[in-house]
């Protein structure tokens, strides 16, 4: 299992937009990914869901990664949040 840590600093956090730009790059992996913040847990890939995590600017999330491809998810996944949150 891989995981980081990232600290949300997009002034609305995670909404629609780059919620489901993250779905786009979590789906191609096969590896179970998940995103943790407020407590709660959701699975990358379906955007409802980490849309109910309500992550705003300065929550910090944490995102695991657990399968074949883990390492390679992890590292897209992790440049995305610097990229776009």
């Amino acid at each position: 299992m891989k995981q980081f840590e990232y600290t949300i600093t997009d002034e609305l956090g995670i909404h629609a937009r780059p919620g489901g730009e993250l779905v786009k790059v979590a789906k191609p992996f096969s590896s179970t990914i998940k995103v943790e913040c407020n407590g709660k847990t959701a699975d990358a890939k379906r955007l409802i869901a980490v849309m109910s995590l309500g992550a705003k600017q300065g929550h910090t999330v944490k995102v695991t990664a657990d399968g074949a491809d883990e390492a390679d998810a992890i590292a897209k996944i992790e440049t995305f949040f610097k990229d776009n949150l």
